[in-house]
């Protein structure tokens, strides 16, 4: 009796199983990230545009070359309703960003807490207790699909 009772229940859930996407994976695209941190006692303001992608529900980001100064890595899962923890961490791109990245030998990392649509997103730098981190703001925008066809022009009337 048990087990027709786990035959049912396989039949019934296995195909769902297998044909199961996760939901976050409706973000999936290449996107656009500009960051944009203001000024700091060691750092002056500045703004990065650079490309960045979501793969079955997985943000990546880069700017800059691996270990080059101005390098930036940014990762992190995205959830089912958008939100996201997202971890960056890179080299500063020249001077003393503060006494933590020189402890780190001008390396850096941080949180960021962002908010993703299917077409857009907002984030926020993690600046723990204001000491350690200056405030920074990262805007998400998804690329059009270059493979989809071109909209149709409306027809003159």
């Amino acid at each position: 009796m048990k087990i027709r009772r786990f035959l049912c229940l396989a039949a019934v859930c296995f195909p769902a199983l297998l044909g199961a996407q996760p939901a976050s994976s409706r973000f999936d695209g290449n996107w656009t990230t500009t960051m944009a941190c203001e000024a700091s006692t060691h750092m002056p303001a500045y703004k990065w545009t650079f490309p960045s992608s979501i793969t079955n529900g997985a943000f990546h980001g880069q700017h800059g070359e691996q270990g080059g100064p101005g390098y930036l890595l940014v990762d992190g899962p995205i959830k089912d309703d958008g939100t996201a923890k997202l971890h960056a961490k890179g080299t500063v791109t020249a001077g003393k960003a503060g006494f933590v990245t020189e402890l780190k030998g001008n390396k850096y990392d941080y949180n960021i807490e962002a908010q993703f649509t299917e077409a857009s997103g907002t984030g926020k730098r993690d600046e723990g207790a204001g000491i350690l981190g200056r405030p920074c703001t990262f805007e998400f925008t998804k690329q059009a699909d270059a493979s989809a066809p071109p909209a149709t022009p409306p027809s003159p009337q």
